[in-house]
């Protein structure tokens, strides 16, 4: 049996479907709450509740006598610098490669539980289809990192149109849509047998794995597994 979707929830996926597609534009107003209530057939206060999660989520900004508009995106810099392989491979004057193992586009429903739980995380919205795709990346043709990402195709419906064997998957994703943060945790794990395949080393040998989880207007665009050869690569940073 389906889940009923409540009325706010359907306001906000509204909103958010006119500000993905273009229609309102970031600095633009969104009309009143009265037009927005007339329009859905529901009360002000049902709008007004949409409109409140969409300005906690910074999606929107309301403005005191001035109305409700759609929120300028600001990346988070210590977010967005997480840097993606290749620009650390050719910073260090190393030959970068990508090869692409696979790409698949997916029923949410076939995905592993834990990717499902973290697309679910800000909220309970429905998600139709996610591109998979499985990437190694090199560099002096030795492979240093696996890189397993899941994207919701409503959010970046070219993803899957990318040829990524060429195409960076973060650089296309932090062009293309509007990406507002992220949360990720790194932890060592030995790798199975799918892992060490495609990184050229044995089952059960160390590996760093970063999670990230990648948000855009309120809403998971990407989950990402890199698997890093502990014994080739190591985190740094300055404090």
């Amino acid at each position: 049996m389906s889940k009923v979707i409540p009325a706010y929830q359907q306001i906000k996926e509204a909103i958010l479907d006119n500000i993905h597609s273009g229609l309102w534009q970031a600095g633009q107003a969104i009309p009143p709450e009265l037009t927005l209530a007339e329009q859905f057939g529901v009360s002000r206060m049902t709008v007004n509740r949409a409109l409140k999660e969409l300005s906690e989520e910074r999606v929107l900004e309301r403005r005191q006598g001035s109305g409700t508009f759609v929120a300028q995106q600001h990346f988070n810099h210590t977010f967005v610098e997480v840097r993606n392989i290749a620009h650390d491979i050719q910073a260090d004057n190393h030959r970068y490669q990508a090869v692409m193992l696979d790409k698949k586009l997916l029923n949410f429903s076939d995905l592993p539980s834990l990717v499902q739980r973290q697309f679910l995380l800000p909220k309970l919205t429905p998600i139709q289809n996610v591109v998979a795709v499985r990437i190694v990346h090199f560099a002096d043709d030795i492979p240093l990192q696996l890189e397993e990402r899941w994207v919701d195709a409503q959010l970046a419906p070219s993803f899957f149109d990318q040829d990524f064997n060429q195409v960076n998957t973060s650089d296309y994703l932090i062009t293309h849509v509007p990406l507002e943060g992220g949360e990720y945790t790194i932890s060592a794990q030995a790798a199975d047998t799918s892992v060490a395949e495609a990184l050229g080393i044995k089952p059960q040998e160390p590996t760093l794995l970063l999670n990230r989880v990648t948000f855009s207007q309120g809403r998971v665009v990407t989950v990402v597994n890199m698997w890093h050869v502990g014994s080739r690569y190591q985190f740094h940073g300055r404090l």
